[in-house]
């Protein structure tokens, strides 16, 4: 039964319209595995969805799906926007991790369950396009009555599966939305959005393999269309995408079993000498003798080898061998950044005028307010969004550093050198962004390095004796004054009239008119519950300087949702105490024998109610109370004596 259904589901092309008896008679499988599953189609909705605190943690399990299907999901729902739809990311089981959809549908769809935490399986809910897409492993719509439960027939859905790196199964996308919306082009766009998530995922997995991008027609490389496969040091494949595994006519099960030279005729040495500069294509021959365009990416930090048991590193290799960075969420988009303030609207207004015409763009604002987020979102969404966003912090980096840290350096280049050398920044931005956040505390000798890299479009990296051609997009931000700076002669003018093509300013936290739209948009990034705020926690939010902008807020928006735990209603008791400490220190200082101002008096009062409820939730237990609060006992009794003093 499984082998027919398949065969004539693989005629059917669910993109395009099937012949009625056909399409007729699949359904008609489909609904009999419903019925052995032991469902009936009167069954009612499943309004059990998990906990937000599970849900949490599932989001946190599949963190790199997550990640990566965020920005296509906005991307995806923007193409569908005002179509009363709504698109859907669930896990390999079929259970929804996320949604983003019109307000409208969102609705009706809470009336059949069709919301994060439920699970949208075959099992559970019979014949529904999530849940047979992840059973047939295919690309499946499933369109009004086609629905096994009655209730869930005004809906019309497109499901696409998405695969891991290594072929496995690990979620899936769906559009769904009312069944007379219907449009063939939905499903088309879905299977764009996954292979996109796909293509992602593996570039990101293998960031550190040698890779090979081909297709046997040119104009398809650097497409959502193009293979992909992944080699270690030695030539062994690590894996392969989709399209390369039909291009090179394999199973993804087999595919492992080869190497480069049974697959393209060539080995390591002679496939790097031919890899030519920047977007250099080269040709080579498939296995099948179909020659082919390739585009060859090979990292100086050589090829991890991924799922292959390896001797333990020697200590003083793990001494020098570079920390792996911990994998956090993708930037959004820019429409992700414009949460309702009139001047981040004009920023992302004028970014948006000057894409694609190569100018440069240099980002002002104080300390936290997300320049480094605007600059992400301007990479999502530039002809260089495929490519690398290198993040380089020049304040945090020792002078002594830096220069390596940014030019690279050979093997031998200086005492202490790492084997083999390093790449450097600028040269693992090849192809995309280079963001130079805090540039005005780049060392003056190497400014006067950067603009000749910006100028020559080449870098020579330490101890080397040629120097590299390297393509890339540079962003500049700082919270300094560079003009004042070029005044004193500590920036170079030449360099800062380099980069300012277009300068934005974002404006600091307390300046901003979005605040609760923007916390909502912090806690959806955060994978974390959309929660409910107490009046008192929104008046203390609305009042507080916030002096380390956005990055704080973040941070203090984390902690309370956790702690809030499946209430979702954070209080004052959910806030950490250094965010009391802060409206302490800003209020202004009273003169003496001075009444309380009702700033000050708006704090006491909200200190007072979070130690009140930790109180009475333990019994007056102020040791039970403090260690719930995260305090010492002093500051608890510190605010009981001033809540009796008032």
């Amino acid at each position: 039964m499984r082998d027919e259904s398949a065969m004539l589901h693989s005629a059917l092309r669910c993109a395009e319209p099937a012949p009625p008896a056909e399409r007729s008679k699949v359904v008609s499988l489909w609904h009999e595995r419903a019925r052995r599953l032991g469902l009936s189609e009167r069954l009612s909705p499943d309004f059990s969805p998990l906990s937000r605190r599970a849900l949490s943690e599932l989001a946190e399990q599949h963190r790199a799906l997550y990640t990566h299907a965020l920005p296509v999901m906005q991307v995806l729902h923007q193409q569908i926007v005002n179509t009363h739809s709504m698109v859907l990311l669930t896990d390999q089981r079929g259970l929804i991790m996320h949604a983003l959809g019109d307000g409208d549908f969102l609705e009706k769809a809470e009336q059949v369950a069709l919301k994060p935490g439920v699970l949208w399986s075959e099992d559970s809910k019979g014949t529904n396009a999530i849940g047979t897409a992840l059973t047939e492993r295919r690309a499946t719509l499933v369109h009004g009555s086609e629905h096994f439960l009655t209730v869930n027939r005004f809906l019309t859905c497109s499901c696409c599966p998405i695969r891991g790196p290594h072929g496995e199964l690990i979620g899936a996308l769906d559009v769904s939305g009312p069944q007379e919306g219907y449009h063939p082009h939905t499903m088309a766009l879905v299977r764009m959005s996954t292979h996109m998530i796909e293509n992602q995922l593996f570039v990101d997995e293998f960031a550190q393999a040698l890779r090979i991008h081909f297709h046997v027609r040119p104009e398809l490389l650097g497409t959502l269309l193009e293979g992909i496969a992944a080699f270690d040091e030695s030539g062994r494949v690590l894996a392969a995408n989709p399209n390369a595994l039909a291009l090179l006519g394999l199973e993804a099960g087999s595919v492992t079993a080869h190497s480069l030279t049974s697959l393209f005729d060539i080995d390591v040495p002679a496939l790097l000498e031919r890899r030519g500069g920047p977007g250099a294509m080269a040709r080579l021959n498939l296995r099948t003798g179909q020659a082919v365009l390739a585009r060859i990416e090979a990292h100086a930090g050589g090829a991890r080898r991924l799922a292959v048991p390896q001797e333990p590193m020697r200590l003083a290799e793990r001494a020098a061998a570079p920390p792996q960075a911990p994998r956090g969420p993708r930037a959004p988009t820019l429409a992700d950044l414009d949460t309702g303030d009139p001047a981040i609207s004009a920023v992302i207004g004028k970014v948006r005028r000057v894409q694609g015409h190569g100018i440069p763009i240099l980002i002002l604002g104080e300390t936290g307010t997300g320049k480094e987020l605007l600059a992400h979102a301007i990479h999502n969404e530039s002809e260089r969004r495929a490519g690398p966003f290198v993040a380089v912090d020049c304040a945090s980096l020792p002078e002594s550093l830096i220069e390596a840290e940014l030019f690279g350096y050979e093997e031998g280049a200086f005492t202490g050198a790492r084997r083999r050398g390093s790449p450097g920044k600028i040269l693992l931005a090849d192809g995309g962004t280079l963001f130079l956040d805090e540039i005005g505390d780049m060392p003056l000798a190497l400014q006067t390095r950067l603009l000749r890299v910006l100028q020559e479009r080449s870098v020579l990296p330490l101890g080397a004796s040629r120097e590299r051609a390297v393509d890339i997009a540079v962003i500049c931000a700082t919270h300094r004054d560079l003009k004042d700076m070029m005044r004193r002669q500590t920036f170079r003018q030449d360099l800062y009239y380099r980069l300012n093509g277009l300068v934005v300013r974002l404006p600091a936290l307390r300046e901003r008119q979005d605040l609760e739209a923007l916390m909502d948009s912090i806690l959806r990034a955060q994978a974390m519950p959309v929660a409910r705020f107490a009046p008192q926690v929104l008046a203390a939010f609305h009042r507080c300087p916030w002096p380390g902008n956005i990055r704080q807020l973040s941070n203090v928006l984390r902690t309370a949702s956790v702690m809030a735990g499946d209430s979702g209603l954070i209080g004052p008791e959910q806030l950490p105490e250094d965010f009391f400490d802060e409206l302490s220190c800003d209020a202004a200082p009273a003169a003496e024998g001075a009444a309380p101002s009702a700033r000050e008096a708006g704090l006491k009062a909200l200190r007072s109610s979070a130690v009140g409820a930790a109180l009475e939730r333990n019994a007056g237990n102020v040791s039970a109370a403090a260690r719930e609060l995260g305090v010492s006992r002093n500051t608890i009794y510190r605010a009981l004596r001033s809540s009796r003093s008032a």
